[in-house]
């Protein structure tokens, strides 16, 4: 099964790995899941949502990202896997 990341797990950064599955899924971990475990998860689903995509496993290794890089790596590693299924 194909896989697309993007990012890396440095201090204030995240790691998106992501693959097409039947319906979703999407799994963080994070150093400040207590805090912010339930945004962060939030915001993946909110921007797959506005994405109009439904079938994908998305894993967020985040390391304390602030949320416009999640949602960039999120957004890199979709197209990373869109254009492997070219």
């Amino acid at each position: 099964m194909r896989e697309s990341q993007a990012g890396s797990v440095e201090s204030c950064d995240c790691r998106i790995t992501v693959r097409k599955q039947q319906g979703m899924t999407v799994e963080v971990k994070s150093i400040v899941y207590e805090l912010y475990g339930d945004h962060i998860k939030n915001l993946i689903l909110d921007t797959l949502e506005r994405k109009n995509i439904k079938d994908i496993y998305v894993l967020c290794e985040d390391k304390g990202a602030v949320d416009f890089v999640i949602v960039s790596r999120l957004a890199t590693a979709l197209k990373r896997l869109e254009n492997s299924n070219e």
